[in-house]
């Protein structure tokens, strides 16, 4: 792929889909925290993996609707959130998101009348992890449906995955969102259910939800997102974001 602008970008928080609030991203940091073991007959700074760690950083402008940056982010929880940034809209692109804590909703009024608010999302377990889209963006179903197949560019993998979910409407008594996967795009290979790879069955939303498989568990080179239902829904409005692992991961 060639050189990207980040217009177009999207950030939802908690299943709310804030990105029309947002003015800017001030950060979006993640890794592990080294460790010094220098020994001393070593002549430079040994350094192993610490603890994961990581924040997405940015600034809102006020908006005070229902669903909107004012009452989303002033409420100040005390509880996890999860925060999902989306580099464009398009499936496949790549996107980063995190379990964390919202520290700060501070105000700031320019001399020439903008009012911003500064909100840091800091990390809670399991630090930030980037991963690619499964849907454009939002995607909504209106009746049980079958994605389009994301094809991996590192093939097949044998370290399992991680996946977020923001659920941000839902009409209906019934959905559950999961990941199938296929060697060739359902070719020859049909898309078969990923061992763990479902999420809690949605009967409302606002919802979020991080999921991760066993960490041998062999992924195949295409991955798609399904819906299902067994009592039925209308309108269902999500997004998914699949971490695969190249190593063995440890959180």
């Amino acid at each position: 792929m060639a050189k990207q602008s980040g217009l177009g970008d999207n950030l939802y928080v908690g299943g709310y889909n804030l990105s029309g609030d947002i003015g800017s991203l001030g950060g979006i940091s993640g890794g592990n925290s080294p460790l010094g073991v220098t020994g001393i007959n070593s002549s430079g700074e040994e350094r192993t993996g610490g603890k994961r760690s990581g924040a997405i950083e940015f600034s809102s402008f006020f908006n005070d609707a229902t669903g909107r940056a004012h009452p989303t982010l002033s409420a100040l929880p005390t509880t996890r959130v999860q925060v999902m940034y989306l580099r464009g809209t398009t499936i496949g692109n790549a996107g980063a998101a995190m379990i964390g804590r919202q520290v700060g909703y501070d105000g700031t009024l320019s001399d020439s009348g903008e009012l911003t608010f500064a909100v840091s999302a800091q990390s809670d377990g399991y630090g930030l992890e980037w991963g690619r889209q499964h849907t454009d963006g939002m995607r909504t179903d209106t009746g049980a449906t079958e994605g389009d197949g994301v094809q991996h560019a590192d093939g097949a993998t044998a370290y399992g995955l991680q996946a977020y979910l923001q659920v941000l409407s839902f009409t209906g008594t019934d959905a559950t969102i999961k990941l199938q996967s296929s060697s060739d795009d359902g070719g020859v290979d049909a898309y078969a259910d990923v061992t763990g790879g479902g999420f809690t069955e949605i009967t409302s939303a606002p919802f979020v939800e991080r999921i991760a498989t066993a960490v041998d568990l062999a992924v195949e080179e295409y991955l798609r997102v399904v819906t299902v239902t067994t009592g039925g829904f209308t309108e269902l409005t999500f997004a998914v974001l699949v971490v695969r692992n190249l190593a063995t991961p440890a959180f």
